[in-house]
């Protein structure tokens, strides 16, 4: 059911500030039946205070059984629901670094990977090369392949393993499958156009990763690349103008800053390299007065638990509790902490299980739980959402929506 029709009508304004801090794939599992998850295991003190000051629940980012990608898993978080508003990674990278992005353009996300001897793929993010390794090897790249038979070919560094392809020519579609196996010891695949219009793009990412293969053979670890999201620019509705509120996006990384972007938001800069914390507070701290709605991006959590690094993202959330005194003296009237789907580190992946969802508002109903954690969510009064359910629940709460109907 597509509710923007309804919000237009009820939005209204008001004062209060929302805050909205999304810890990525902060859902978690143990590694063993009846220990932790990250969240159970880590040290919490000020997360504990502020979940039995809050009222907790589960929230099903997507839909029940399915793992989503970070794109639909935001979506959702941002009121879009994610099967009618669908855009390709490529897109959000393009927009979250101010790419030449063009009408007709195919823009893909790549992934720095390293191959073995037979192709096989041995390390699907390249061992984490820093940012100025990925610059050094995208200069190259571009330097030796900047057209591929009549497409131009443009190369972006975004971070760490993780760059941008923009593919500019005539008789390009988007609809082009990954090259990505998502998993090791597997080749990389073949693009297929999944549909007539489509082609040509996917003869020109064959070309273009075969070619990428022998630019950089003499890489040690940065020798082949993955493909994923082939997309063309969306238009979507602003949220402004569906939710009435002045939206800013805190984010370090391309993706989520496109994300921002595409519904709207003003994408605010943030010092420091990273996920940057105090570079986060510090923007959100010069700019409180100016916005309605902040949402305020943490990467850590995810990277961690896709790396299988427990005790790592463990300390992520510990990172994260001993900032939160910072954002609680801002005093938002709405704060809503949740992530936008779980990764535990027992599977390295993103997977399809509930994340925790905590919401500090007014008129809040009684509430038993008593930690952010997912066991503790279960006992909360919020119940268990569906991700697209988030933002007229914040709207509600902060005084945004009025009455629907007689």
């Amino acid at each position: 059911m597509d509710l923007f029709p309804v919000l237009k009508e009820l939005h209204q304004k008001a004062e209060g500030k929302i805050l909205l801090v999304v810890l990525d794939g902060v859902g978690g599992l143990p590694l063993e039946p009846g220990g932790p998850t990250e969240l159970e295991a880590a040290k919490t003190p000020h997360l504990d205070r502020l979940a039995q000051e809050s009222a907790l629940g589960l929230l099903t980012p997507v839909y029940p059984g399915l793992a989503p990608g970070s794109g639909p898993g935001h979506l959702a978080l941002f009121g879009y629901d994610p099967f009618r508003y669908v855009v390709g990674r490529g897109a959000l990278s393009a927009l979250g670094l101010g790419a030449d992005f063009r009408e007709g353009d195919v823009a893909l996300r790549g992934n720095f990977a390293t191959l073995g001897p037979e192709g096989l793929v041995l390390d699907r993010r390249a061992g984490r090369p820093s940012t100025e390794e990925n610059q050094r090897v995208i200069a190259r790249l571009q330097a030796a392949l900047s057209r591929i038979e009549d497409v131009e070919v443009h190369f972006y560094t975004e971070s760490e393993h993780r760059f941008l392809v923009v593919l500019r020519g005539e008789g390009l579609g988007d609809g082009v499958s990954d090259t990505d196996p998502q998993k090791t010891g597997l080749p990389p695949l073949k693009a297929q156009p999944l549909d007539a219009a489509s082609a040509k793009t996917a003869r020109v990412v064959n070309l273009l990763s075969e070619r990428i293969r022998e630019v950089l053979r003499d890489e040690p670890r940065l020798n082949g690349a993955l493909f994923r999201g082939a997309s063309r620019k969306p238009a979507f509705p602003k949220m402004g103008e569906v939710f009435g509120v002045r939206a800013a996006a805190i984010a370090s990384y391309p993706m989520y800053k496109g994300l921002a972007a595409l519904v709207g938001m003003e994408v605010l800069p943030v010092e420091g390299e990273g996920d940057a914390h105090q570079g986060k507070l510090k923007a959100l701290r010069e700019n409180w007065d100016r916005f309605d709605l902040f949402y305020l991006h943490f990467k850590k959590t995810d990277a961690k638990g896709e790396d299988g690094d427990f005790l790592g993202k463990v300390r992520e959330i510990e990172r994260f509790d001993a900032l939160l005194p910072e954002l609680l003296a801002l005093e938002p009237r709405v704060l809503a902490l949740t992530g936008d789907h779980s990764t535990p580190a027992a599977l390295k992946a993103h997977s399809w299980h509930p994340v925790p969802l905590l919401l500090k508002a007014p008129f809040l109903r009684r509430d038993e739980a008593k930690r952010f954690t997912e066991a503790e969510a279960l006992r909360g009064s919020l119940g268990h959402l569906r991700g697209v359910e988030l933002m007229p629940l914040l709207l509600a709460h902060a005084g945004r929506l009025l009455k629907y109907g007689a």
